[in-house]
């Protein structure tokens, strides 16, 4: 009995055991021709293992590549696309450049408002600057609200992208920010939920039960007088 332990490790094993044995079968073909016949009905049998991939630019020079890399690059056929090399599949990945998490002044916020107040301030158009401070304090404020429940005044906003600015972008205090159900200094205008409320504008709560205790009320009156 033939066990997998016992085989040749399988070089793509998203493509299986069998894809390997033909591609070793076609490698054996003397005939040259026949062998290039053969290796692209292996290239259309890879091909239908992956249907949902084939919108994929340079889907086909991939199956080819993968029947070289399968083959351990002995194949000897004529394909439309160049030989790829070994040292190409061996290429290390490169490093990714992290964040120090000491980079970040304010971690609420994140880099990322860090990184655009930074770019705001290379704005030259002064209008362009403006618009694109309001939006970001809008934004900063809303990331302030995700950590911290409590309502926060438009001036610590403010405060925030002088501190991260370094002095270098100066918010106009008449600025009123609007994230949600906050508005003007921050002031909450909705505490209640939205979802909360039925079409005649009273809430399913507390109200629902109320008024469903002066029907009951009313009921017993009405039931009383005819008695």
């Amino acid at each position: 009995m033939e066990y997998n332990t016992q085989l040749k490790k399988i070089a793509l094993p998203e493509y299986g055991r069998h894809i390997q044995k033909m591609v070793y079968e076609v490698m054996a073909i003397p005939d040259r021709e026949k062998r290039n016949e053969q290796a692209r009905a292996v290239i259309a049998v890879m091909g239908n293992l992956f249907p949902y991939l084939r919108d994929i630019n340079d889907f086909k020079h991939k199956l080819w590549d993968h029947l070289y890399l399968i083959s351990d690059f002995q194949i000897d056929i004529d394909s439309p696309y160049p030989k790829p090399s070994p040292i190409t599949f061996e290429e290390k990945p490169r490093h990714v450049p992290y964040s120090s998490p000491d980079e970040i002044k304010m971690k609420h916020y994140g880099k990322g408002v860090q990184d655009m107040i930074q770019k705001i301030v290379s704005i030259e158009d002064a209008e362009v600057r403006n618009a694109a401070v309001k939006a970001l304090a809008n934004h900063m404020k809303k990331a302030y609200l995700a950590w911290n429940k409590d309502v926060v005044s438009d001036d610590i906003i403010f405060k925030d992208i002088e501190i991260l600015s370094s002095g270098k972008l100066k918010v106009n205090t008449d600025l009123r920010l609007s994230v949600g159900n906050y508005n003007v200094n921050g002031n909450n205008h909705s505490t209640q939920n939205p979802s909360s409320i039925n079409s005649n504008g009273s809430g399913n709560g507390q109200n629902r039960q109320k008024r469903q205790m002066q029907q009951q009320q009313r009921r017993r009156q009405q039931q009383g007088g005819k008695s």
